[in-house]
């Protein structure tokens, strides 16, 4: 572990990794921040399975954001840590719940806390569903890259890959499952695929990138994970899973959003067609709910790099 990795962690009066029943499963989650009394942000990490950057092996590796609250980093059951075969007919709601189980246990540690959930992406399912059925529970949600409705099969995403470089054949195909509405769990993991190769869906090529390859380092190294926990952030329980990505494709967070009762602030990146950010910005407009709100950050897409992160830790600032 490097000096200034050592020196964050032991600068943090929150320092800690426990373990909570969520959903009915034991899981761990990592509690970290500079003082007790700052606000709490839950994250609900993307894929769904992919818990990075914020992570349980990322203990002392963002003071930036640690600084100013209290950072609930938890690898949702099935990867990372948490890594387990996943039943095949899990749900979203079995996610929600879990969430939900998680805001609990975090609340009575720290009763007197703001708590504020942050999703990105998947995440965004999880923290929208959550503040509909348990508003009571939290005092808001910054929410990056998010799902809303037709995910990876709207006429922007279809129409950016028509007109990208992708051979005939990929656009061919999928072209016929979207005009066909047989978008299954394959179609979905193709389109994925080709969004990210010809489009700049998922990364800007303007927006400065994060510093990737350091985080990676620092999770191989972190003091919580052993080296199978830092495998399964990639080779996990969703690797086989279809049950989720079909419900995701067939999934409508409309109704859900414009009920919303809590701050709810999105932020989407400008070249983002994986949730595409016209459409989010336009449904924002239109939603007449004055707890939801809509940030565009240029040059980023829907990944955050730097340009997206730094949009992201402004809104954390602004919690304290």
């Amino acid at each position: 572990m490097n000096q200034q990795r050592k020196a964050a962690i032991e600068a943090n009066k929150v320092s800690m990794v426990r373990e909570f029943t969520l959903g009915g499963h034991l899981q761990k989650v990592l509690i970290e921040g500079k003082t007790e009394d700052l606000p709490v942000v839950i994250t609900l990490h993307g894929g769904p399975g992919s818990p990075i950057p914020f992570c349980v092996g990322g203990r002392g590796l963002f003071p930036e954001f640690t600084d100013h609250c209290i950072l609930v980093s938890w690898d949702q059951y099935g990867c990372g840590i948490n890594n387990a075969k996943l039943p095949e007919d899990i749900a979203i709601g079995d996610f929600t719940q879990m969430t939900i189980d998680l805001i609990k246990a975090i609340k009575a540690l720290y009763p007197r806390n703001a708590i504020w959930l942050f999703g990105m992406s998947w995440g965004s399912v999880l923290s929208a569903t959550a503040a509909k059925q348990a508003p009571e529970l939290i005092d808001g949600v910054i929410a990056y890259g998010q799902v809303l409705n037709q995910l990876l099969q709207s006429k922007e995403t279809v129409d950016a890959l028509m007109n990208s470089d992708a051979p005939d054949k990929v656009k061919a195909e999928i072209r016929s499952a979207v005009d066909s509405g047989s978008f299954d769990h394959k179609t979905a993991m193709k389109m994925s695929a080709a969004v990210r190769k010809y489009t700049s869906a998922y990364n800007n090529p303007n927006e400065p990138k994060a510093e990737v390859g350091k985080i990676i380092r620092g999770i191989m190294t972190s003091p919580d994970y052993k080296f199978k926990d830092f495998k399964a952030i990639a080779v996990n329980g969703y690797r086989k899973n279809k049950s989720l990505i079909t419900e995701l494709s067939k999934l409508d967070l409309s109704d859900t959003l414009k009920s919303i009762t809590v701050p709810y602030r999105i932020i989407q990146g400008e070249t983002d067609i994986v949730t595409c950010t016209n459409s989010i910005t336009a449904f924002v407009k239109e939603a007449g709910n004055p707890d939801l709100s809509c940030k565009v950050i240029s040059n980023s897409a829907h990944i955050p790099g730097v340009n997206g992160m730094q949009a992201v830790l402004e809104e954390i600032c602004r919690l304290s």
